[in-house]
């Protein structure tokens, strides 16, 4: 053995730094490379469930009102190794169910509760997220007990929701059904801040202007939920910080007096806790020793006593009696003057200005003691903002309303991301239908299929507008919340049906064909749309020489404008889509990055996306009819002649100098055979696409590649069916 080799030496033979991260990954070493790994991060040997295990169905078996009174039994069952404020976990698990919700967003609708991420990095270890660590683990026994039909997703919702039932709350409703994940969320863009809790600016292109922060963007630091409680950037400034709670709820789908009612109900109980300075307490759990078993933040001055844990660096409780919904907080906020002060961990923090005894906030350990009730930089704005006081003096006068106000508020905010009323399950849903989960009123499924059909085929309608149109119905589906999709038939709607990437012209003539054959055969015009699609596609597989039907379930409903929220849809616009080789303008990322985003949303693996791009190209469903990437002779046939021409050695792709195109171009003669785009290109550039690409060229897969295509536009089309059985 060579004495260089290093294994001399003592070296450890295996590797370091993390096999699986970033250290060895390509794209540290090849940035520009189109990493796909979004699409495959939760694959199946991720997951430790039974292949055929459907938590669909299992969640149904659930004992709700058990696991509902467990929860209950321990928000007041105080552990010796976390000991409960005041004896009561009501507040911690509050904080756990609302920073396990608040990390969602509207624009791409990512984060939420829905999967229970934030049980792994890097929410596990945000430093807004301290000792949350602990409030999980406290519910380990419930989750132990009700085993797989009891999500973690579920548990970190409900508890606090059954918090606010326990102290005193008419709680809205709560709905089981989230489906856990077993690893971080890779697709999520949390920012690309220098460091944890980096200034403001690196996110803000101008500080005074909160709306300037980079889209999807939601919480003003890496590393927070959503506002610095001590102020912009630290300093403290009310008037300054309304403006980022603003932008920021209004991000989370939230308007001004639903953001007020969530402030201060979010505040009425529970406490801050700053046992003492940040620089000395332990890493988080990302960064902690074997030793602490999983848990973050070691804090050394911890005796076993509440009134010595830290969180926040914060200290004190916003009201009175910290365990009990009241009207406490803003009895508080009205009626004293607030000087700005440090607490004993040196955070910046409101206190109140000659407080009369009997409002001073009992400690919670030692009741005998007593301390000022605090407020935060964002609470202080809800009394000097002139929008969220007026809000909030209508709350003080009427507490009931506030308190319906706030149940509505928290139901929405912790269930936002679970998408249609369908996906909700147990006694405790609400029976209201809220315009916000877009609700669509169910389908008829009592006609003759076959009879739809034989009209669409006889409407007169081509191959790629019926293509088109099903496809743009389907594609605006996110399984990040859940919306979109062709149930409803909302593209006949405002604001979709005046959407660019729309094609409205082209859209109002294929819908003034199939809405009269809707009409006339009992169908949803929703149905009618996505059979369409499907009629198009089989006389192309017909054309190509292959006889494969397209699977059809009947049953979608179509909405109404009054129950659609159009000002929520505008961000489910489409600025972008590879698969019909278009976007709105030029963007600072690349179209196939565009395509790729795309590809997650909807839930489709590396595979499925190529199948669809090189499919859709040869049917001629480009937007506008461009012809770029459609490399065939017999478009509207369903071929493989798009991977043909991009694995084939004949043609020399060729930049265009005035923009992003390509010229394929004959190498013997120099002719210009075809044109595209890169989002075409990187299927024969990019390694793994190309490796993908070259199964589908191949001469003993053309009917692989019809199967697979049929399956993948099938699961784009029910990709919102949720009464469909799951897949």
């Amino acid at each position: 053995m060579d004495g260089n080799d290093g294994m001399n030496r003592g070296a450890c033979p295996v590797m370091h730094g993390g096999s699986t991260g970033m250290n060895t990954h390509p794209t540290k070493w090849w940035p520009n490379v189109l990493n796909l790994d979004i699409l495959h991060q939760h694959d199946a040997r991720s997951n430790p469930m039974d292949p055929d295990y459907d938590h669909r169905a299992a969640v149904k078996s659930l004992d709700f009102q058990g696991v509902w009174d467990d929860v209950d039994k321990l928000l007041t069952d105080s552990q010796d190794w976390w000991p409960a404020d005041w004896g009561h976990y009501g507040g911690l698990f509050i904080r756990l169910s609302w920073h396990t919700a608040g990390s969602y967003r509207l624009g791409d609708g990512r984060g939420g509760a829905g999967t229970g991420n934030i049980r792994f990095e890097p929410l596990n270890s945000w430093p807004d997220n301290a000792s949350l660590d602990k409030a999980r683990r406290l519910l380990w026994p419930v989750k132990k007990k009700y085993g797989n039909a009891l999500s973690w997703a579920d548990l970190l919702v409900l508890a606090g929701t059954v918090a606010y039932a326990n102290m005193g709350l008419k709680v809205f409703g709560f709905g089981f059904g989230r489906e856990d994940i077993w690893g971080p969320e890779i697709d999520i863009n949390w920012g690309s801040d220098s460091e944890i809790l980096a200034p403001t600016e690196e996110r803000v292109t101008d500080i005074a202007d909160a709306n300037s922060m980079y889209n999807p963007l939601a919480a003003s630091h890496m590393g927070l939920i959503y506002v610095n409680p001590e102020g912009v950037d630290g300093n403290p400034d009310p008037a300054e910080t309304a403006k980022f709670v603003r932008m920021t709820f209004a991000r989370m789908a939230m308007d001004d007096e639903e953001t007020a009612a969530l402030t201060v109900g979010g505040h009425t109980v529970g406490k801050a806790h700053g046992g003492l300075a940040a620089d000395q307490v332990g890493r988080e759990p990302a960064a902690a020793g074997v030793e602490m078993a999983g848990f973050g933040w070691d804090n050394p001055a911890f005796d076993g006593n509440a009134n010595t844990a830290h969180t926040s660096g914060l200290e004190g409780a916003w009201t009175s009696n910290p365990t009990q919904w009241d009207n406490g907080y803003l009895d508080l906020l009205f009626k004293y003057d607030w000087e700005v002060t440090k607490s004993r961990a040196g955070a910046w923090q409101w206190e109140p200005v000659n407080i009369a005894a009997e409002d001073m906030v009992p400690d919670a350990t030692d009741p005998s003691i007593k301390h000022n009730p605090i407020m935060t930089d964002a609470d202080m704005a809800m009394k000097v903002d002139p929008i969220y006081r007026e809000i909030c003096e209508r709350f003080h006068k009427d507490p009931d309303y506030f308190a319906d106000t706030f149940a509505r508020a928290w139901f929405k905010l912790t269930h936002r991301d679970m998408g249609p009323k369908a996906n909700l399950h147990g006694p405790f849903v609400p029976a209201e239908d809220l315009i916000w989960q877009d609700p669509v009123p169910a389908g008829n499924t009592d006609y003759d299929i076959d009879a739809v059909k034989t009209k669409i085929t006889e409407s007169g309608l081509t191959t790629a507008e019926m293509i088109a149109t099903a496809w743009d119905s389907a594609r605006t589906y996110r399984g990040s919340d859940k919306r979109g999709g062709a149930n409803g038939a909302r593209i006949r709607l405002a604001p979709q049906k005046d959407w660019v990437g729309n094609e409205p012209e082209r859209l109002a003539r294929v819908l003034g064909v199939l809405e009269p054959i809707a009409a006339e055969t009992g169908a949803s015009v929703a149905d009618v749309i996505v059979l369409a699609g499907n009629v198009a596609l089989e006389q192309a597989i017909r054309a190509a020489g292959h006889d494969i039907a397209v699977p059809f379930a009947p049953g979608r409903g179509d909405a109404t404008d009054a129950q659609t929220d159009a000002d929520s849809f505008s961000v489910l616009e489409p600025v972008a889509d590879g698969f019909r080789n278009w976007q709105k303008q030029e963007f600072s990322v690349s179209p196939e990055e565009l395509m790729l985003d795309r590809a997650q949303l909807l839930g489709l693996t590396g595979a499925e996306m190529t199948v669809l791009v090189g499919g859709l190209r040869v049917l001629g469903a480009n937007f506008g009819g461009a012809k770029h990437g459609v490399f065939t002779d017999r478009e509207g046939q369903l071929t493989t002649d798009f991977f043909q021409t991009i694995t084939d050695m004949a043609y020399k792709w060729v930049p265009v100098a005035e923009g992003s195109t390509y010229e394929l171009r004959d190498r013997k003669t120099g002719k210009v055979r075809y044109t595209a785009t890169s989002a075409d290109l990187v299927f024969g550039s990019n390694s793994i696409l190309r490796a993908l690409s070259e199964v589908y060229a191949q001469d003993d897969n053309e009917a692989k590649f019809v199967r697979d295509f049929v399956a993948a536009w099938t699961k784009v089309m029910n990709a919102d069916r949720f009464d469909l059985a799951a897949s």
